[in-house]
């Protein structure tokens, strides 16, 4: 089975709007989360990179859709959509970037599936519950990260998992969970292994 070398991702652009971004033809992975959910950093663990995906000490710093093409050609693409939650940004911004994050969701024919980062102590927020709203009306396959992994004791976190595999159960036919960390470098192949299957296909 042929494998995509994740080590090959190269910035590509930001786009502020939908309209601004790549041709939308061959086909890409989104990355959404709350900002301090540890996206850019799952990014950048799975890229084996240290700084593709900015991380910053200002949650909600991230407010462009930015693109990352793997290998030569920009045909497979993986997609840092700005962190949700931005921490001091008026209202007007966010109603505003949610607006943009529903057009690239609901709109962009190249979406494969997307990447729902949480933070294993905080998961299913209110706008998580959104993202997988908007998910299940296009029929967009999810696949959940449960990050900061490292940060709970084993045993809690396979209770964690459980819990939110259970209050997610009438999606399941949609949605994927896994626990994740950047730190220990867990989780990653399965996530190679989920993002294969949907660039690849």
């Amino acid at each position: 089975m042929s494998r995509l070398n994740y080590q090959t991702a190269r910035f590509l652009t930001s786009a502020p709007t939908l309209a601004a971004c790549p041709p939308d033809s061959g086909s890409e992975v989104a990355f959404a989360g709350r900002s301090n959910a540890g996206k850019s950093s799952a990014i950048n663990a799975l890229t084996r990179q240290k700084a593709l995906a900015r991380t910053s000490k200002t949650p909600g710093r991230t407010q462009l859709i930015n693109f990352f093409a793997l290998g030569e050609e920009s045909e497979r693409r993986l997609v840092d959509l700005p962190g949700y939650g931005f921490a001091k940004v008026p209202e007007q911004v966010k109603l505003e970037w949610q607006r943009h994050l529903s057009d690239y969701l609901q709109r962009r024919a190249s979406l494969r599936g997307l990447v729902l980062v949480m933070d294993v102590r905080h998961p299913l927020t209110e706008f998580d519950q959104t993202l997988l709203g908007w998910a299940d009306d296009k029929a967009m396959p999810v696949h959940i990260l449960l990050t900061k992994a490292d940060k709970l004791k084993r045993g809690a976190a396979a209770s964690a998992l459980q819990q939110v595999r259970s209050r997610l159960r009438e999606w399941e036919d949609l949605v994927s969970i896994q626990l994740f960390s950047s730190l220990k470098g867990q989780g990653i192949e399965e996530v190679h292994a989920r993002l294969d299957a949907w660039l690849l296909d």
